[in-house]
């Protein structure tokens, strides 16, 4: 029996994912617990979960419903941008008090309630995409080919609230920017009354129209995407009010911003719905311009769509704003993102802030007067905290790690990753009072990290070193060398080559002391006799303002130099680190800094692996590349700086480009440009093209074997041979 190698278990739970509770709910009361989560550590369909008193149990379960239709195409485009890998139950919503859930399955649309068993499938005209029950539970409403549609939730009166008015107009799909740049998912927002809706209406029109083929099928057609590259037009953005009565009121939103920041390139146009919520306060938004240095949150009036201006936000270099945000409490007033000193949380109806250092992650949540939220004072950590009037700032947990909550009540979700494993812990009252099954496989090695502070920026990074060098002498194991090596009394036998692997993009973190995929990746390559290197560099989050902005105007020499400063830091504190063979491997923005490295740093990197790299940065999204850069027409230094492709004569070392052939976030024409001006330049490299495979790849088969084959290229082109 051949025993089940790390490479392969890795894709078999799709990365450890399988069995991981997610997706928590919590009623108003406190009583029910929902939650999303596979049968085991190597099922892939997720079900839907109900904890209560003090037991869980199977709420719904697809693979006894009849889910064998297509997964409509804006519903797989949705899952796409989430980074979805899973079937079944993916996503749900609740009413008020979270007692009927309504989910799509195959673009059937199905009801459960919490205190019945069985569920109950709702006829409907269309394929149901992003159900909502109403607050009150009686409607619920969904898009059916781009089509804000409600119907009762015994199944009757089903009809369209507001319909396009052409093939390129949807009302409550989130376009493309604003579900893969701003994260923000929803686009259609009950009243508390549950007798109408605030909707995104989206016009794809002016959005420039690219494809994607598949080369491996050439029978097939492209897919067209409305894809806005940087300087190129975005999608139309609208508010509307819809009633179930089929009346429609217009959101008055504002054209620019008064007062704003000045640049080199300035664009006050509104151009972005960043948020929307509709509580028991009004309807609200949040609108940010196309340089993103302003933001407008705006209450809106209801009976005539007029807006008023309840706060500006503004910054020099760009505005990010807290997942969770905005929300409001009696005594705290809107609670809004603040990114003065370090990104926190403003309380404007008190003028209160998060303390100064304290770098919140996500507004989580809120019960009465209490506000929970998630937030680092150590970049390498994540914690929950609550604030109150009576109570101030309390942090909830204490164990090193990353820590989230979902809230309802008196009753405290605490979802908890360390070093030791995931929990998820049920608190009433600050009490424990039972906990949620993780189902998840542990990894068949045991990642060892050590976490390191390097440099004079304090950059934070973790080092793994071969398991055998944990408990016995590095000498049992070794590399033969080649017999230019053997000579060179810089490297010898009992010396590590290096494999850097981080990511050290906008918006992730690799160094955690939290249970991640990436622990145990980089554990598995160290025990093939390697000594691996993960940090965050400038530009990553969790530290203060001023880290997170030194990319402004130029994301790769500062997180290339972070690199090769870790690097010789971290040889000076493990002589066995051989300086003189170092690699480097990444995925996305990792895989962009990967191939940067060994174009302008070849001084300290030997050879790359680079997954899924942005190389030509022209051809990657308006808000995520214009917030660093700017516009293109009227800064194109930075982009001609930062691209590869431009300087694709300068390799020198043996690099392998890897890129999914149906990836809509990173399309394959960065790799294949940036190869073509390799080719050119006659510089030689590797391809590895991956047929089907989209940005997030977790296909077994395919990430196992990639694992194996960034391996061996690594050790060929560092001219090592195992001993």
């Amino acid at each position: 029996m051949t025993t089940e190698d790390l490479p392969l278990q890795f894709a078999r739970t799709k990365r450890f994912s399988l069995g991981v509770p997610r997706g928590f709910t919590v009623s108003p009361d406190g009583d029910r617990v929902l939650f999303l989560r596979t049968a085991s550590g190597r099922s892939t369909t997720s079900l839907l979960w109900l904890y209560e008193n003090g037991e869980e149990r199977t709420l719904a379960d697809p693979r006894a419903l009849d889910d064998g239709g297509e997964v409509p195409e804006a519903e797989r485009i949705r899952r796409e941008r989430a980074r979805e890998t899973g079937a079944g139950i993916v996503s749900y919503a609740t009413d008020a008090a979270v007692r009927l859930v309504a989910f799509a399955l195959a673009g059937a649309l199905w009801t459960v309630h919490t205190d019945e068993r069985g569920s109950r499938r709702i006829p409907t005209a269309g394929p149901v995409v992003a159900p909502r029950p109403s607050p009150d539970g009686t409607h619920i409403a969904y898009v059916s080919g781009g089509t804000l549609c409600v119907v009762r939730a015994d199944g009757t009166g089903d009809r369209a609230l507001a319909e396009p008015e052409g093939p390129e107009v949807t009302y409550g799909l989130s376009d493309h920017v604003s579900a893969e740049s701003l994260e923000r998912a929803r686009s259609f927002w009950w009243s508390p009354d549950g007798d109408a809706l605030l909707v995104v209406r989206v016009d794809n029109s002016p959005v420039q129209q690219w494809y994607i083929g598949d080369p491996a099928h050439p029978g097939r057609p492209p897919r067209a995407i409305r894809y806005p590259a940087a300087g190129t037009a975005n999608a139309l953005l609208s508010l509307h009010l819809v009633d179930l009565d089929g009346g429609r009121v217009d959101v008055d939103l504002p054209e620019e911003a008064v007062s704003h920041p000045g640049g080199e390139w300035t664009d006050p146009a509104f151009e972005y719905v960043a948020q929307a919520d509709w509580s028991a306060a009004g309807p609200l938004a949040v609108v940010q311009t196309r340089d993103q240095r302003s933001a407008y949150a705006l209450s809106i009036d209801p009976a005539n769509g007029a807006t008023r201006t309840l706060h500006h936000l503004t910054d020099t270099a760009w505005l990010e704003f807290v997942p969770g945000t905005p929300a409001s409490t009696a005594a705290a007033g809107l609670v809004l993102t603040t990114q003065e000193g370090t990104r926190g949380l403003l309380m404007t109806g008190t003028g209160i802030r998060t303390p100064e250092g304290m770098y919140v992650h996500e507004l989580l949540g809120t019960a009465g007067d209490r506000l929970y939220f998630m937030a680092a004072e150590e970049p390498t950590e994540a914690h929950v905290w609550s604030y109150d009037p009576e109570n101030g700032f309390v942090r909830l947990t204490d164990e090193p790690g990353v820590h989230r909550a979902a809230v309802g009540g008196g009753t405290v979700v605490l979802d908890s990753s360390t070093l030791d494993g995931q929990t998820v812990t049920v608190l009433r009252d600050s009490v424990p009072a039972g906990r949620i099954q993780v189902l998840a496989e542990r990894p068949v090695i045991r990642p060892r990290p050590r976490f390191l502070t390097l440099g004079e920026r304090g950059l934070r990074a973790a080092l793994y070193l071969p398991t055998p060098y944990e408990s016995v002498s590095y000498e049992s194991v070794s590399y033969e060398l080649a017999s230019s090596e053997r000579a060179s009394s810089e490297s010898g036998p009992g010396r590590l080559p290096v494999i850097v692997h981080s990511y050290s993009g906008p918006g992730g973190q690799t160094v955690v002391q939290a249970t991640r995929w990436h622990h145990a990746v980089n554990q598995w390559f160290a025990d093939q006799g390697f000594a691996v290197l993960s940090v965050d560099g400038r530009g990553t989050p969790g530290r203060d303002r001023a880290w997170e902005t030194a990319i402004h105007g130029d994301q790769l020499t500062p997180v290339i130099e972070d690199q090769a400063d870790a690097v010789r830091a971290a040889a000076e504190l493990f002589p066995e680190l051989d300086t003189s063979r170092v690699a480097i491997r990444g995925w996305s923005f990792g895989g962009y800094l990967a191939a940067g490295a060994v174009l302008h740093r070849p001084d300290v990197f030997h050879a790359a692996v680079a997954g899924a790299a942005p190389t030509d940065l022209r051809l990657y999204d308006t808000h995520w590349k214009e917030r660093y850069l700017g516009h293109p027409d009227v800064q194109p230094g930075p982009y001609d700086r930062c691209s590869l492709v431009a300087h694709a004569h300068k390799l020198t070392r043996p690099l392998m480009l890897v890129h999914g052939m149906a990836d809509d976030n990173v399309f394959p024409a960065h790799m294949l440009r940036f190869s073509a001006a390799l080719l050119a330049a006659g510089r030689p490299h590797t391809v590895l093209p991956l047929a089907g495979a989209t940005h997030l790849v977790a296909q077994e088969g395919v990430i196992d074997t990639l694992l194996r084959m960034d391996l061996d290229f690594i050790k060929k082109s560092l001219d090592l041979r195992t001993a």
